[in-house]
């Protein structure tokens, strides 16, 4: 068993050096590992949501539209018969809900709020100091342009920050990331939307 744990991990940190990463890599998940370690209370699964931490982009190529599910699909394989099958399916329904960065309707109360907060913690770059915030977006160009172009990434990214902050929706789901981040993302989007036009 502790073999193929440690195999399953050397294939993960194998995957997240891939070098068409800039920022989804082994430091966004360090990232969130070590917010989830700060204060694994806010959840009430943190096992599931430390699984969901490091498979969500375990399968990620820039503008594909599968990553999230065939990184849940490399979770569910990867843990059969090593997990209980509880953990893993709330793992995967954070790593799929990644997808859409929205909770699914009919969940079980406990599984929503993690899957809520785990959202957050994913999308908590957006509300970073503005230098931290810098590197994230530069990183995230760094990943796109190749496969979209400058300008194609410049009008994509643009029209995806513009719709982000005209939604009428805060920007993450629980009270403490709203009132800790919301202010703080929108101000570095707008930032980076400004400075795209």
């Amino acid at each position: 068993m502790f073999t193929r744990l440690a195999m399953i991990q050397d294939d993960l940190r194998a995957r997240l050096a891939e070098p068409h990463r800039a920022y989804h890599g082994q430091d966004h998940i360090d990232s969130l590992l070590a917010q989830l370690q700060a204060d694994p209370s806010v959840f009430q699964a943190p096992e599931a949501v430390e699984l969901a931490i490091w498979f969500h982009d375990a399968v990620y190529m820039p503008g594909a539209p599968d990553n999230e599910r065939r990184s849940a699909a490399l979770l569910r394989h990867a843990l059969d018969g090593l997990a209980a099958p509880a953990l893993v399916q709330a793992a995967e329904a954070m790593v799929l809900a990644t997808e859409r960065h929205a909770v699914p309707p009919g969940l079980p109360a406990p599984l929503a709020a993690d899957l809520a907060a785990f959202l957050d913690l994913d999308l908590s770059i957006l509300g970073a100091p503005p230098q931290e915030y810098d590197r994230y977006a530069a990183a995230v160009a760094r990943e796109f342009q190749p496969v979209a172009g400058k300008e194609g990434y410049r009008q994509g990214r643009a029209a995806f920050l513009r719709q982000a902050l005209l939604r009428e929706t805060p920007l993450f789901h629980t009270a403490p990331a709203r009132a800790a981040l919301e202010d703080a993302a929108r101000a570095n989007m707008q930032r980076e939307l400004d400075a795209l036009a």
